[in-house]
């Protein structure tokens, strides 16, 4: 038998945007500098020679300046941190943050959105999600394979820590100050031991200069007060979009929020040590330098920043795995996973013929590909450890009480019950985050009769995954009924399309069968009307300590004879719909992986008699 590698779950996006503003402008200020060379040439005819040799250093230096804006080396890498940072490192290493540049359904989702709009978008997706990349100045369209180390590292240790102005509402437009590793970084600064680490270098066996031995380090703290206060948060977490519309609101619900009343911050509940939860902050060592603790029982923020998102991504590519590095973004691409390359298991059946692969060049050493196995199982285990944290946050966020019978359950007569369901976050609503890429959370229950059968159902899903909604394909092609009693706390758009009816879109983009889509700026401000002319969001989450009653019917037909029936309840968490993905073209891979990381929650079922 022979096996082929399965399609990988990352993309490229091949289609060129326009020039990123800041490619624009030094192409701007190269043709500056050409046209102002004969002012210069006219000039030096009345200056100095010395003076001419003072301007001529200082061109040279500012040459250099320019020069560097494209240096790798002036944004280093989590990697290079976590040299010291070993706790830290592990921590982001599986986090949504480390996860923002490589998300196989960010690219899929963004080139969607830029197809759309003709690519008037730019590089306001990419900005955020690779800052490092936007900055260094690689194309909005670069191949991931194709990018800095740094740049798919997404939100990396420097993007927070090498910032030193308070931004508050940009869209991600902020600025990372470059620096080599031997620059200051900007933190808290709290009970920090940095300066005695430099000042005695030699114990620590650390370098702050080149030409120095030992683990090359940054040379000191610089206190940053707003990195520990939620509007630090602000500047990719409130996100408005083309014609305006909100696509990420989180700073706007946590700004009228309970928990800013109370002083509660975004970093008390995702840097937290009970995830989703201001319960206080574990203790560990800054950094381990030398072999030796620094600062043992400082407060620890976790670098997790626990939330209900996943990866999808394949996972040789991510967590980000130090050992991975050995080999290339499109290296592991080829790599099959899924068929166990490199497992004991697989190589055993390999070497007794009872299997055939014709393997890629670079994965045609055994042991290679074992070594690449056992990174695979180490970023499983950080999966594993993640999926846990997100199981915590979801349950601590919320609370489920039910079920409540209007009646005393009889034979033959319509069953009425209901679950009273509350967001306990005081911050923000549930789901938030970016609704643009429709987090989903549901109810899904089930009416389990005296034989164990299923008798009645809602937040059942078709085939493919989707709800049984309008979205559905399989009830737009009648293979299963509507759910008319699901209760989907999802947030959509709705748009006006050119024949002037509203309908629920995945996109704030107006368009139909025939037109391409018209983006107008609002003739008025979008502060009037709270949304952009003929865009705006449906919300149904809930509100910080908000709840919902869900309220279902079951006709009595379906309730035929007495005994002991069972009502099974759980809550449903998913990144994305699959109708979504399938619209912005994802991969049958990337719907798979999806649906294989969908979390259940507040699982539970009742008893009860039917007379």
């Amino acid at each position: 038998m022979k096996v082929l590698p399965q399609g990988p779950a990352v993309c490229s996006r091949g289609q060129t945007a326009p020039t990123p503003w800041h490619l624009a402008a030094t192409l701007s200020f190269v043709f500056i500098l050409a046209g102002a060379s004969t002012i210069d040439q006219v000039r030096a005819e009345a200056t100095p020679a010395d003076e001419k040799t003072e301007a001529a250093a200082e061109a040279q230096d500012g040459g250099e300046a320019h020069t560097d804006l494209y240096d790798e080396t002036l944004y280093p890498t989590a990697a290079q941190c976590g040299e010291c940072h070993e706790q830290i490192y592990y921590e982001w290493s599986s986090s949504q943050h480390a996860y923002a540049s490589i998300s196989p359904m960010f690219h899929k989702f963004e080139q969607k959105f830029q197809d759309l709009t003709q690519g008037t978008v730019g590089s306001f997706c990419v900005r955020c999600h690779a800052q490092v990349g936007t900055q260094l100045g690689e194309p909005r369209d670069m191949p991931l394979w194709e990018r800095s180390q740094v740049s798919r590292e997404g939100v990396t240790c420097i993007t927070c820590h090498r910032v030193n102005q308070e931004y508050g509402k940009v869209n991600g437009e902020r600025r990372i100050v470059p620096g080599k590793i031997y620059e200051p970084i900007y933190g808290s600064g709290e009970k920090s031991m940095i300066n005695e680490v430099i000042e005695n270098k030699e114990t620590y066996t650390v370098a702050t200069k080149e030409g120095e031995r030992g683990n090359e380090i940054h040379g000191g703290m610089v206190k940053f007060e707003q990195i520990s206060k939620s509007e630090f948060c602000v500047s990719c977490h409130q996100v408005a979009v083309n014609l305006g519309i909100k696509l990420e609101i989180v700073w706007e619900q946590y700004r009228d929020s309970p928990a800013r009343e109370a002083g509660i911050t975004c970093q008390d509940c995702h840097m937290g040590k009970e995830p989703g939860k201001p319960s206080g902050y574990a203790t560990a060592p800054s950094a381990i330098v030398g072999g030796r603790e620094i600062n043992p029982g400082r407060k620890h923020a976790d670098h997790r920043f626990i939330g209900p998102g996943y990866s999808i991504a394949h996972p040789g590519i991510f967590p980000h795995n130090k050992n991975a590095q050995v080999w290339t973004v499109r290296d592991w691409m080829q790599f099959d996973w899924r068929a166990g390359w490199g497992s004991v298991e697989f190589e055993d059946n390999l070497a007794d013929g009872l299997i055939e692969v014709d393997f890629p060049e670079v994965w045609a050493d055994p042991a290679d590909r074992e070594e690449a196995w056992i990174v695979i199982e180490e970023n499983f285990e950080k999966l594993a450890e993640r999926r846990k944290l997100r199981h915590q946050v979801m349950e601590n966020g919320s609370h489920v009480d039910g079920p409540f019978f209007e009646s005393d359950p009889e034979v033959g007569e319509d069953l009425e019950f209901s679950y009273n369901i509350k967001n306990l976050n005081s911050g923000h609503n549930l789901p938030s985050g970016s609704l643009g890429a429709q987090p989903q959370i549901w109810v899904n229950v089930a009416l389990i009769d005296p034989d164990g059968k299923n008798i009645w159902e809602s937040g059942y899903v078709d085939k493919n995954g989707d709800m049984a909604d309008l979205h559905s394909l399989e009830v737009a092609a009648g293979n299963i009924p509507t759910d008319q009693q699901l209760v989907n706390f999802q947030t959509k758009f709705i748009t006006t399309n050119v024949k002037g009816t509203d309908r629920e879109m995945y996109l704030p983009v107006n368009f139909d069968v025939d037109p391409l889509p018209h983006l107008r700026p609002p003739q008025v401000p979008t502060s009037v009307l709270n949304h952009p002319p003929l865009v705006r969001m449906e919300n149904h989450s809930l509100p910080p300590l908000g709840e919902e009653t869900a309220a279902y019917d079951v006709p009595g037909d379906l309730i035929k004879k007495p005994g002991k029936y069972r009502l099974a309840f759980r809550m449903r968490s998913r990144a994305e719909p699959i109708y979504f993905m399938r619209f912005v073209e994802a991969t049958k891979e990337m719907e798979q992986r999806m649906n294989e990381n969908m979390m259940d929650f507040h699982v539970y079922s009742v008893e009860f008699d039917v007379k």
